[in-house]
């Protein structure tokens, strides 16, 4: 798994390239507080090498909650930069810093 990010010089965004290697598996998103958690609102497109990748604009200076579903199981990033405990969950959750 993959996080890259971009900042905009002209705007406080940046552009968070996510890409996950799921070969095997038919649907994977992102979901966070940046999406309500919507299970449908960020999908990634599966790319011929069998990753799933896709990009989304952030507003830059915040953090953000968030993990990946894969076939519908809730997975961490690995490389997130950090990760924090989320009571609603019952779970550790991924931490994107902008």
């Amino acid at each position: 798994m993959a996080i890259k990010k971009q900042y905009l010089k002209s705007k406080p965004v940046c552009k968070v390239t996510f890409e996950v290697p799921a070969k095997e598996s038919k649907t994977v998103s992102v979901v966070g507080d940046f999406n309500a958690w919507d299970t449908e609102a960020s999908p990634l497109k599966k790319l011929k090498n069998g990753n799933f990748k896709a990009v989304f604009p952030f507003k830059a200076g915040n953090s953000y909650e968030f993990k990946y579903i894969i076939d519908g199981e809730y997975i961490n990033e690995e490389k997130a930069d950090s990760f924090t405990w989320n009571d609603f969950a019952n779970s550790e959750n991924s931490v994107l810093e902008l």
